[in-house]
C-alpha cells in the first residue's frame, strides 16, 4: 500500500581535510517510508502462531518498521489479557494498549495463556485497564490521521463487525463504518483459502469461528483495501522444532512447548519436544511490516472476495476491486528463515 514518502536530506562530507569543498556533490534527498501504524486483532491462546506473531510485532517495532498502537483480543479466555500483558512486558513494551471483545470470559485448559501469565511478570493495572474492543478502536481511529492505520486481523472478525456497527458517541460523531473508511489505510487479514475458498477441513477458522455471517458482513461493509493471507500460505510455512534450541526462559519457548503438548490436534504427536506448526498469523504481520512482495510472495490481481454465511469465499477478478491475496513464492525456506529471525530476535 502506498504511503507518501518522507524526505530526509543527508549531507556527508568526505576526505581528510576539514570542511567541505564547494565542488562536493550536492546532497541528495533520501525517501523513507514512515512506519505502519498497526492495530493487531488476535484470538491469542488458541494456536501458537498468535504468540509467534506478537513476538514478530515487537521485532518489527524495534526495527522501526511499525508503530504498535494496540493489541485487541477476540478471545476473552480468562488468561488471554494477562498473557498478552506478560509478552508485551517481556519485549519491553508493557504499555501497549489492550482491548478485548465484550463477551463473558471463559476458561480453556489447553490454551497456553495461563502458563505464560503465571511464569512471566506483568502489571495487573494494564490488564484491568484494558478497554472494550470497540471503545479502543473508536478512540484510536478518531485520533488518527486520514488513511493512516493498518489493521491486522488474525482471528475471527467479530471485533471488526462490532466496530463497523458502532454508532456515534462521545468519542466521535461518526459511525464505526465511517471511521474505518476514513482512517484506515489497509486491512491485512489472515483468513480464507485462495482461490478455492474452502480448506480440506471445511471453512477456514477465522472466516467461520462458529459465528455465522460475521465475515460476510465485514467484507461487505469495509470500503478500504484488504490484503488476505490465506490458509494455504501459512500451511506451507512450518516452524517450531527449531525453538527446542531457543532459551527456555522466554514466552516463545514456554508457549510453543505447552501448545505442542496440550493442543488437541498436536498432543498425539508430542514426544517431549516442541513440534513444527503452521505460520498462519506470522505471514500477515510480516506483510504489514515489510511487505515482501516479489521476494517472499506476490500479490494476486485485484478482485473482490465474496463470502457466504458459512465463511466460504468466492474470488472474482476485478480491475477495480480493492481485495488482493498473497501467493507464496517457491523458496519457502527463505520465508521461513525470515519468520524465524523475526520471532526469535
Amino acid at each position: 500500500m502506498y504511503r507518501a514518502p518522507v524526505t530526509i536530506i543527508a549531507f556527508v562530507c568526505s576526505g581528510w581535510a576539514a570542511g567541505c569543498s564547494s565542488t562536493e556533490t550536492a546532497p541528495q534527498p533520501i525517501a523513507t517510508t514512515p512506519p505502519a501504524q498497526v492495530i493487531f486483532d488476535t484470538d491469542f491462546g488458541g494456536d501458537a502462531d498468535d504468540l509467534g506473531a506478537v513476538a514478530m510485532l515487537h521485532h518489527y517495532a524495534d526495527q522501526g518498521d511499525i508503530d504498535l498502537l494496540a493489541i485487541v483480543s477476540w478471545s476473552h479466555e480468562v488468561y488471554a489479557l494477562p498473557a498478552l500483558a506478560a509478552v508485551n512486558q517481556f519485549y519491553g513494551r508493557p504499555d501497549v494498549q489492550l482491548g478485548v471483545r465484550e463477551v463473558d470470559s471463559w476458561r480453556t485448559d489447553w490454551n497456553y495463556n495461563q502458563v505464560i501469565a503465571e511464569q512471566f511478570p506483568h502489571d495487573p493495572a494494564i490488564v484491568e485497564g484494558a478497554e472494550p474492543a470497540v471503545t479502543l478502536y473508536r478512540r484510536l481511529l478518531a485520533d488518527a490521521s486520514p488513511n493512516s492505520i493498518t489493521i491486522v486481523t488474525v482471528g475471527p472478525l467479530a471485533n471488526i463487525q462490532n466496530l463497523l456497527r458502532s454508532e456515534p458517541d462521545t468519542i466521535s460523531d461518526e459511525t464505526g463504518a465511517d471511521l474505518v473508511n476514513a482512517k484506515v489505510d489497509q486491512f491485512v487479514i489472515m483468513g480464507g483459502q485462495f482461490p478455492e475458498g474452502i480448506t480440506a477441513n471445511g471453512p477456514e477458522w477465522n472466516f467461520d469461528g462458529n459465528m455465522k455471517g460475521v465475515t460476510q458482513e465485514v467484507l461487505e461493509t469495509i470500503a478500504r483495501p484488504i490484503i488476505f493471507s490465506g490458509y494455504e500460505v501459512g500451511e506451507a510455512l512450518k516452524y517450531g522444532d527449531a525453538l527446542n534450541a531457543h532459551p527456555t526462559d522466554t514466552p516463545l519457548y514456554v508457549g510453543y512447548k505447552y501448545f505442542s503438548e496440550h493442543a488437541p490436534w498436536m498432543k498425539q504427536d508430542y514426544r517431549g519436544d516442541i513440534l513444527d506448526n503452521s505460520s498462519f498469523d506470522q505471514t500477515a504481520v510480516m506483510y504489514a511490516a515489510i511487505n515482501g512482495v516479489d521476494k517472499y510472495w506476490t500479490l494476486s490481481a485485484p478482485g473482490t472476495l465474496s463470502v457466504d454465511e458459512a465463511g466460504i469465499g468466492t474470488w472474482t477478478e476485478d480491475a477495480m476491486g480493492q481485495h488482493q491475496f498473497l501467493i507464496l513464492n517457491d523458496d519457502t525456506e527463505l520465508t521461513i528463515s525470515v519468520i524465524a529471525e523475526a520471532m526469535t530476535h
